[in-house]
């Protein structure tokens, strides 16, 4: 999880800020590339790479992805203001959500087990034994991995006595559930956005911040100078992320210069009456299971990798989408603010949701123009949105809202995939084929669930008692047989 003392993090925020800070003054066009020698003045010490110049051309694409530009496609004779000025001008989001800066990769060596100065050269020879491909021999009294037979099992590692056995990954290609990154041919990391789900756990699994999302910010601060109305529509996680309550927090996204600022949890209200209705209707109809459809990167993982499970799939519309639809049906122009990656693409195919903004991005908004939340009046919350819409972006949120919502009317078992990774992905292609026993299946990309996500501000630990504390005061979902049917449009 981010924090203030993660560097990389930091100078990832601290871009976001300057262009927000930049756009603000109206230099951006202008001082744009002055951005990175601000940033890394001529006194600079570098922390970690070989010299400040380095550190620049390193922010310099930081910048890049603030901006909402492609940094795979860098020219680098290309100045930061002719960047900006295409970004002001441009209609359209950015159609990748991500983007590899092979500048700070560390290119690291192939994910490998080793041999520590550990080793004993035991008599027995453990290791030797466990290791099914001959690839575990002994020179100089200790035990030598041959890396060309090695399989990565990790037989050997967990046989060892002495734990002289170690396992160096990867922290992107390991992180990721669909093998959707590997290293190029210059042996720096490469995405392959075929089988990319946009979940963004590479993203936050890189020590060096070597992997960013493309920024929509431009396009959310031209919008909102634009005469057009703007609504901000802020998720049910974002409770806690920032040291103030959740109705000073919307009084600062207001202050930013929003004219609307609403909970997607009234939207969350909506999916749940639905669901819950056609869970029942599926079963009654024959079906095994129903799985969520809340979260964008679960749906992005069932298009590209597991098509056997396309039927399951409930096509209740997500929150975002409900709340987006009748902010649009009131004029607005529309920004969902969540604490992911893969929402920027749900927001591509959604024609409602105009544009994605990230916690990290609110923050960096907020700390360019001064405001500080904590000291922002209270703006009266929605009375009649539930606890259990509240609650969404913790793991097991959704379905327990779906349970308590049918009230009893037809008793289910249910079960929650608490984050995506390739063990979750194998389960959840036996679950496809008749393994398991549940009929509502929650699926969350990421551990904890919304609250556990790439672009959050805060631990789990830290915000889970401030959303707990929300829910509590907070009425009980309405019952959804008890109300007339709510249609999608």
């Amino acid at each position: 999880m981010n924090t203030s003392d993660n560097k990389a993090v930091y100078f990832k925020r601290e871009a976001l800020k300057r262009v927000v800070k930049a756009f603000d003054e109206g230099t951006l066009e202008t001082k744009a590339y002055r951005i990175p020698f601000d940033v890394i003045p001529q006194d600079s010490k570098s922390a970690v790479r070989c010299c400040i110049y380095k550190e620049r051309a390193v922010f310099r694409a930081r910048t890049l992805a603030a901006l909402g530009c492609s940094v795979e496609k860098d020219d680098e004779a290309t100045s930061l203001n002719d960047y900006a000025k295409e970004a002001l001008l441009r209609k359209d989001v950015p159609e990748v959500p991500l983007t590899v800066m092979d500048i700070a990769c560390k290119g690291c060596v192939k994910a490998r087990h080793i041999v520590t100065e550990a080793c004993q050269g035991c008599l027995a020879r453990p290791c030797q034994q466990a290791c099914k491909f001959g690839a575990i021999s002994f020179e100089n009294g200790r035990s030598k991995i041959d890396a060309d037979k090695c399989k990565n099992c990790g037989q050997c590692k967990e046989a060892c006595p002495y734990n002289a056995i170690t396992y160096v990954p990867v922290p992107c290609e390991q992180s990721c559930p669909v093998n959707a990154i590997h290293k190029g041919e210059n042996g720096f990391a490469e995405i392959d956005f075929e089988k990319c789900i946009s979940c963004g756990h590479c993203m936050e699994a890189c020590p060096f911040g070597a992997i960013m999302e493309r920024s929509q910010l431009i396009d959310i601060l031209s919008s909102i100078k634009s005469t057009r109305k703007v609504c901000a529509m802020i998720a049910p996680s974002i409770v806690g992320q920032f040291d103030c309550t959740l109705p000073q927090l919307m009084t600062a996204v207001k202050k930013a210069g929003f004219d609307k600022v609403t909970e997607v949890a009234e939207g969350a209200d909506i999916t749940t009456a639905n669901e819950a209705r056609e869970l029942i209707e599926r079963l009654e109809g024959g079906a095994r299971f129903m799985t969520t459809s809340c979260c964008a990167a679960w749906i992005q993982a069932v298009k590209k990798h597991l098509p056997a499970l396309k039927e399951f799939v409930s096509h209740t519309k997500t929150p975002a989408s409900y709340t987006a639809d009748i902010e649009k049906k009131n004029g607005f122009t529309t920004v969902f603010i969540g604490p992911c990656v893969s929402k920027r693409v749900e927001g591509m195919e959604d024609p409602n949701i105009d544009y994605v903004m990230t916690y990290e991005e609110l923050a960096a908004m907020l700390d360019a123009k001064g405001i500080k939340p904590a000291e922002c009046e209270e703006m009266p919350l929605d009375p009649n949105i539930s606890g259990e819409a509240r609650y969404y972006g913790v793991t097991g949120g959704v379905a327990q809202a779906v349970e308590n919502a049918l009230n009893g009317k037809r008793p289910f078992k249910k079960l929650a995939i608490n984050g995506l990774d390739k063990k979750a992905m194998l389960m959840l292609n036996a679950y496809a084929k008749g393994a398991g026993d549940f009929q509502l299946l929650e699926v969350m990309s990421c551990k904890g669930g919304c609250i556990g996500g790439p672009c959050t501000m805060k631990k789990q630990a830290q915000v889970i008692k401030p959303i707990k504390d929300l829910v509590a005061n907070s009425p009980k979902v309405k019952p959804a047989f008890d109300e007339e049917k709510k249609e999608e449009k």
